[in-house]
């Protein structure tokens, strides 16, 4: 019963994260397609545009690293574990602790920046979003990426058993 809960829970959430990536990259991409027909076209630019590539980027990394991790697609070099098969058990599990450390870092961090941007009460020069929407990505990701990681290491412990 609660395996089945989890796995929705999961689902869902991946649906979500996927969803956003797809919703926020086609919105960047149709700014600036809008902004280029515009500049080359009429002589006009959409000051707006280039902020908000530059949040949907910021946003897409932060939301496509929680995917990558789920899907084991994050950049690794395994030359070591091709000469020595070996240490595959060990340095999965390390590069597994790396990463929750770096995802504890990216929740520590994130917070005390954002509270800095809720603090200050910044705003982007632009489109005038607060920052602390911007920052706020970080600590929230931070955290998705150590539940994916858990997710991770409990099914290497599964299927070594």
């Amino acid at each position: 019963m609660l395996r089945k809960m989890f796995k929705t829970i999961d689902n869902v959430v991946s649906q979500i994260e996927e969803w956003t990536l797809f919703i926020i990259v086609i919105a960047a991409l149709l700014s600036l397609f809008a902004n280029v027909v515009l500049r080359y076209g009429f002589n006009y630019t959409l000051a707006w545009s280039e902020e908000l590539v530059r949040i949907v980027i910021i946003y897409s990394t932060f939301v496509g690293a929680s995917v990558a991790v789920k899907q084991r697609a994050m950049i690794r070099i395994d030359a070591v574990v091709q000469i020595f098969p070996k240490l595959k058990p060990g340095l999965t599990v390390y590069t597994s602790l790396l990463m929750l450390f770096f995802a504890g870092m990216m929740v520590y961090y994130g917070y005390q920046m954002t509270h800095l941007q809720y603090i200050t009460h910044q705003k982007t020069i632009i489109m005038q979003i607060p920052l602390v929407v911007v920052y706020a990505i970080m600590p929230v990701m931070g955290v998705m990426v150590s539940i994916r990681t858990v997710q991770v290491m409990i099914q290497d412990f599964k299927s070594r058993k």
